[in-house]
């Protein structure tokens, strides 16, 4: 899909994403992962800020959106929360930050927007400092044959209709890029996954 129209389509979006954030959609585990950011933070992908009233109160966040309407109503969730935050209007997938920046890279439910997701995880191992910590929550190809059916067949037309992907199988994605796995939680049927992992570097 054309990035600019992929960018309106998550303008459009924002007013649907505010409401999730205010509803507090996927609070236990939102709240499980991002309370253990720590230090300087890139959130990629922020959206509407759904994760600033998890973050501890000590951290400084660099916020990524190529949506400005998005990072409206994230700047907005960033000032309630009290959370210390730089916004960047940016394509995450485009720009770079310096190796060993971050003490904690956060991805929640982007990577199912991305046209090469292992290469996002290798931009997030390269931004990560070697003790450092990369936090997904994220969703994808279910372990029930007949969900995972379902999701690769209406695929097509979720992405023209939301913009993302259903059918991204997250594991196989985890699996080629460099990042340690510390813990992993999945939750319905393996549709959504919790990960605590580590920056693999070289030489390591």
């Amino acid at each position: 899909m054309d990035k600019e129209k992929l960018i309106r389509k998550f303008d459009h979006q924002s007013p649907i994403y505010e409401a999730r954030r205010k509803r507090q959609t996927e609070r236990e585990w939102r709240k499980t992962l991002i309370g253990c950011a720590k230090g300087n933070v890139l959130e990629v992908a922020v959206g509407a800020g759904a994760n600033f009233c998890f973050y501890p109160k000590d951290v400084e966040v660099t916020a990524v959106d190529f949506s400005g309407a998005m990072l409206s109503k994230a700047k907005e969730s960033a000032a309630a929360s009290h959370v210390r935050a730089t916004f960047m209007e940016s394509d995450i997938e485009s720009i770079s930050f310096p190796d060993n920046a971050f003490d904690t890279i956060v991805s929640t439910l982007s990577f199912c927007g991305y046209e090469n997701p292992v290469r996002m995880l290798e931009a997030f191992s390269r931004w990560c400092k070697p003790d450092g910590q990369i936090l997904l929550m994220e969703h994808g190809l279910s372990s029930n044959r007949l969900i995972g059916g379902a999701q690769k067949l209406v695929d097509p037309i979720f992405r023209r209709a939301v913009g993302c992907h259903l059918d991204r199988n997250m594991i196989a994605i985890f699996q080629q890029s460099p990042i340690q796995i510390r813990r992993m939680e999945r939750y319905m049927l393996s549709t959504i996954h919790l990960v605590w992992a580590s920056p693999i570097k070289n030489g390591r």
